[in-house]
């Protein structure tokens, strides 16, 4: 929240002092919008009141050259008006487009910010339909809102008070009917917002469907289970689509009741205006004049009409990123408040984690439980044991992508907590069992591992990784496209790509996680060499199932059920003959 107090914004404010906030930036833009629909409004309300002068002297008194000059003006007017529409079309637009870009980024950089326990709760077609789907409707309400509104009430109330000078019984009526029919606005209003708030998050599921479907096509292929992913996306679907329905009723319901004050409003006119004609009261002339005003704020109330939609719309989308946005990021300190890393020697000092069940609320799962272990500076270190231990949760510990809920953490003597995320993260260096390729070059997949390295670099990082030869082989080198998360590479390529990232980064802590689980046993002997090389004076944690992998470590580390079991280098493990020596002779 910090980063967002920084940028000037504060969330814990009203919804709509937030989203007010994101106009300052480019408030000449909306000044510009709501004064070119002053003058387009203006030219409106002028224009019944000069049709009345021309009917009650002009014509009457046959000025006939005064008249046409004077239409003349009139239509120079309108072309006035149709350049006010252009710029508030083009320019109001784009003033909704910058605030678009404006919420999208903060919501990108916020959601960034967000701990890892948050993406394991959310989906990423969910996410990616309040970063576009919802943005969009806010944008339409930022940009379509307040125009609409402004021209309404300016058209609305400049037409009454001027028909009240005309004829203010007849204006009196019209003012009884306007507010009835803003009664009737309101009471369906907040059914409309409640509706468009479901339709948003039951689209939102149907993109996480969506994303899902097509992103695990090939599983799906694989297990001809595309009837049951089918099932799942039609289900979705329909629960939109009722959700939709009863959108739509709420906006039916609105629509035909304003659609009714509209078309009886001129009735009562000519019924009313006719009694005070047979009065002696008011003439034709201003009777028509009535009937011009009318139609020129019917208009705008019409476009009220409309508005409604976008603004129901617009507000759940606004909600739903208000909610984003109020979410504590991970604790960090500032890169100048916290400290620097001195030294990289590891202590894990008595740790225990626990992950939130999300079947029951208010539970958790202990994965880590009073873990201590003390690894030297330069010391290269194996963790083992059984899937579902807690090997790769420990190692996600120490670059804080989750905080211990006790004990702590110390690199080089310094509580982890007490330095900046980044300014750890940037010392050490992860290679990942579920390996993730952008859709991009290989060059810039290896060049990912530090961003400013010249393709000298890229090239050398490559041959490290045993993966120079293979990219050289094919038929555009580095510029090779890899593909969505790497599917046009291998399962051995994609991991000699992550590893050449952190050949490429050369950090001081290494984290091989799995890293060669994708390998054939040839290549990864030859790479196994160079992982060697890359360890040595530099702290080395190595999770592994394919123990022969790392009979060379200082020492190993036996973990099952969140504990440390057993603890040794291999040869004193084997004469154990205890869980180690099972897992390593099965």
């Amino acid at each position: 929240m910090e980063q967002d107090m920084e940028k000037g914004k504060d969330y814990s404010r009203p919804t709509m002092s937030i989203f007010l906030s994101y106009f300052r930036p480019h408030m000449g833009l909306f000044v510009l919008d709501l004064s070119c629909a002053l003058i387009a409004s203006a030219v409106d309300l002028i224009f019944p009141l000069v049709a009345r002068h021309a009917m009650y002297n002009m014509l009457p008194n046959k000025a006939y050259e005064t008249f046409f000059q004077v239409m003349l003006i009139v239509a120079i007017a309108f072309l006035l008006k149709a350049v006010m529409h252009y710029i508030i079309t083009y320019w109001g637009h784009m003033f909704g487009v910058r605030v678009e870009a404006d919420l999208r980024d903060d919501l990108f950089s916020h959601i960034q910010s967000l701990d890892f326990a948050f993406f394991n709760k959310n989906r990423t077609g969910q996410l990616l339909s309040r970063m576009t789907g919802d943005l969009f409707e806010i944008t339409e309400m930022a940009h379509h809102g307040p125009e609409d509104l402004f021209i309404a009430s300016v058209t609305i109330i400049g037409a009454v008070i001027i028909m009240f000078t005309i004829q203010w019984k007849l204006a009196l009526v019209i003012l009884i009917l306007l507010p009835i029919a803003l009664i009737v606005v309101m009471l369906n209003r907040r059914r409309m917002i409640r509706t468009a708030r479901t339709v948003k998050e039951k689209l939102a599921e149907i993109n996480g469907e969506v994303e899902s479907g097509l992103s695990g096509v090939r599983t799906s292929k694989a297990f001809a289970n595309e009837a049951a992913d089918y099932a799942k996306f039609a289900a979705a679907n329909e629960e939109f689509k009722t959700s939709k329905c009863e959108n739509y009723r709420a906006f039916g319901m609105f629509a035909s009741s304003l659609e009714f004050f509209m078309s009886i409003m001129p009735v009562v006119i000519m019924a009313f205006g006719g009694w005070i004609i047979m009065r002696d009261e008011m003439n034709y002339a201003d009777l028509i004049t009535f009937y011009l005003y009318i139609a020129t704020f019917i208009t705008p109330i019409r476009k009220l009409a409309g508005f409604m939609e976008t603004f129901m719309n617009g507000w759940a989308g606004l909600t739903r990123f208000v909610e984003i946005m109020r979410l504590d990021p991970e604790e960090d300190l500032a890169p100048g408040e916290g400290k620097p890393v001195t030294g990289y020697d590891i202590d894990i000092d008595s740790v225990s984690f626990s992950y939130e069940d999300e079947s029951v609320d208010d539970e958790s799962i202990d994965v880590i439980s009073g873990v201590s272990l003390h690894i030297d500076e330069g010391e290269t270190v194996a963790i083992v044991g059984p899937s579902g231990g807690g090997k790769t949760t420990l190692c996600h510990l120490i670059p804080r992508f989750y905080d211990v809920d006790d004990g702590a953490i110390r690199i080089g003597g310094t509580d982890i907590r007490e330095i900046n995320r980044s300014t750890l993260r940037k010392k050490i260096g992860i290679v990942q069992q579920d390996v993730f390729l952008f859709p991009d070059t290989i060059a810039e997949n290896i060049r990912y591992g530090r961003p400013d390295a010249t393709d000298e670099e890229v090239i050398e990082a490559a041959k490290k990784a045993e993966i120079y030869d293979d990219v050289m082989a094919m038929p555009h080198g580095f510029e090779s496209y890899t593909g969505e998360r790497g599917v046009l590479l291998s399962g051995g390529q994609k991991q000699r790509v992550s590893i050449a990232r952190i050949f490429l980064k050369n950090p001081p802590v290494l984290i091989l996680d799995e890293a060669t689980s994708a390998l054939d046993t040839v290549t990864e002997a030859r790479i196994q060499g160079a992982f060697d090389k890359l360890a040595e004076g530099r702290t080395t944690i190595i999770i592994a199932h394919r123990l022969s992998t790392i009979r060379n470590a200082d020492r190993i580390i036996l973990i099952d059920e969140g504990e440390i079991k057993e603890e040794g280098t291999h040869e004193e493990l084997m004469k154990m003959n205890g869980q180690y020596a099972s897992l390593y002779k099965m």
